[in-house]
């Protein structure tokens, strides 16, 4: 048993004027708007809003510390370390325990702020995203 897909074997394609529409895959129909269309530009706009954020935490200057003050850390949104400031008060040759303790202390209130930042800045993007995004502090 032999079957035949076309009529006419031999028919060409000249009689075809209309270029192809893709946006008639996609719902949108001939010479209609395609709604992936719109998705691609939500994406884009998410993209943008994404590195924007990226860029403010990167930039922003966040101070911890410890001991009310008497020690303090500074860095960036990156987790880099830019500086970091001892007062004199805290230095004791026979407790360096203590200088060593609030310096971690330091180190990790400075820690907790930067996440917190990240948190701000990206969590409401992450949502966007569809939430619980690891990183993105959704």
């Amino acid at each position: 048993m032999s079957i035949d897909c076309c009529a006419d074997p031999g028919a060409t394609l000249d009689g075809v004027t209309q270029p192809f529409d893709p946006s008639a895959l996609f719902g949108g129909g001939q010479g209609g708007e395609n709604p992936m269309a719109g998705l691609l530009a939500q994406a884009q706009q998410m993209q943008e809003k994404l590195l924007s954020a990226q860029n403010e935490i990167a930039a922003a200057e966040i101070v911890g510390s410890a001991g009310n003050g008497l020690v303090t850390v500074t860095g960036n949104g990156t987790g880099e370390v830019t500086a970091v400031s001892i007062d004199p008060k805290v230095v004791d040759p026979e407790d360096v325990e203590t200088l060593q303790d609030l310096l971690l202390g330091a180190l990790s209130d400075l820690s907790q702020k930067r996440e917190q930042l990240t948190s701000e800045k990206m969590g409401p993007l992450a949502g966007g995203l569809g939430g619980g995004i690891p990183g993105l502090g959704g």
